[in-house]
């Protein structure tokens, strides 16, 4: 079948990037399904996948794709068959059965990422766990999977960790990325006041256009002073980042007395500085977040069915032009998603 790989690890990720068409087609194990791909969407995860990431053993060639929506083309032992024909949207979160341990101790969340630790979705098939998969109806495919994942993960990160609340203030950084747009469209519906940062003025005039209220150019200089500003000097109740080292310690500096910083990603770096006497002295929070399970995905698919959210898609390929794909979301230059549609 045909699948976008990555014949090896390296940095820049693009040069290892191959089309090939011989890659075998998947077979579906028990309570798992063959869906044949509709429409795959990227995220920064991709690029990590080619980089290497400590202390996860990467196969090379190796297929990322996190996000994939499809048609269940065939089904493994104890899937009904039913669900041939249906079309289907990944959460690419497989759950891990956690260890045994007091039952006074919560379990962990720890997940298997399809399209990380095992291939994703850049092919012409994928296969998931029929547990993982949310039925869509005649919802657009590209659409579909533009929302998946950075929803989700923005959800989780916002609803389920931090506790957003109407009317909040929140400070979104890097928007132009998946996870920041779908934060902004989360905080609208929730009537948040929203204040986004960007190293390019025209991600700010672009995300002003989506609703945000304020923008604030990242020069790489603390930008803790321009956000207090914007607020009278209250400070935000929640910061939501996924740059990591180079924004976090201006986001602390941003939140307001028991304001809330949420992380789910570090793509500038993960050894920030932070301010611990700002931190206790606050009382803030510090909340780290990572995709989500099928409740939160019903719940945040249920918004999008209702026409209350929708992703951002910046430019949408075909698999012949996966390495332009690449370049692309390599050099930063999207804003929103970059989908790959398959049919």
């Amino acid at each position: 079948m045909r699948a976008i790989t990555i014949a090896s690890q390296g940095s820049p990720v693009t040069p290892n990037v191959r089309v090939r068409e011989d890659f075998a087609t998947p077979i579906a194990s028990a309570n798992e399904v063959i869906v044949r791909t509709e429409a795959s969407a990227f995220n920064h995860l991709d690029l990590w996948v080619g980089r290497g990431l400590p202390g996860i053993d990467i196969q090379y060639p190796a297929i990322g794709g996190s996000d994939g929506c499809g048609i269940v083309e065939s089904v493994g032992e104890g899937v009904d068959v039913a669900w041939i024909g249906t079309r289907v949207l990944l959460n690419a979160a497989v759950p891990k059965i956690p260890a045994l341990q007091p039952s006074s101790i919560p379990a962990p969340y720890d997940i298997t990422m399809i399209g990380e630790h095992v291939y994703g979705c850049h092919a012409a098939r994928f296969k998931a766990p029929i547990e993982n998969l949310l039925p869509v109806g005649d919802t657009d495919p590209v659409q579909a999977a533009a929302f998946g994942l950075t929803f989700l993960t923005a959800w989780r990160m916002m609803v389920t960790q931090a506790g957003l609340r109407e009317g909040q203030l929140v400070l979104i950084t890097g928007i132009g990325g998946g996870v920041a747009l779908a934060a902004l469209s989360i905080a609208r519906h929730f009537g948040c006041m929203t204040i986004v940062t960007s190293r390019h003025a025209s991600k700010l005039e672009r995300a002003a256009q989506l609703g945000a209220h304020h923008g604030v150019l990242d020069t790489g200089a603390d930008f803790s002073k321009v956000v207090r500003a914007l607020t009278n000097r209250r400070g935000v109740d929640l910061a939501v980042d996924s740059v990591g080292k180079a924004a976090h310690l201006s986001c602390i500096k941003s939140l307001a007395r028991g304001g809330t910083y949420a992380t789910c990603g570090a793509t500038s770096g993960g050894d920030a500085v932070t301010d611990l006497t700002r931190i206790f002295w606050n009382q803030l929070r510090i909340v780290g977040s990572t995709m989500g399970d099928m409740r939160e995905f019903r719940e945040v698919f249920s918004l999008f069915s209702a026409g209350k959210l929708a992703p951002v898609i910046d430019e949408v390929f075909s698999p012949l032009q996966a390495v332009e794909a690449y370049r692309k979301l390599e050099a930063g230059e999207q804003f929103g998603k970059i989908v790959m549609d398959w049919r």
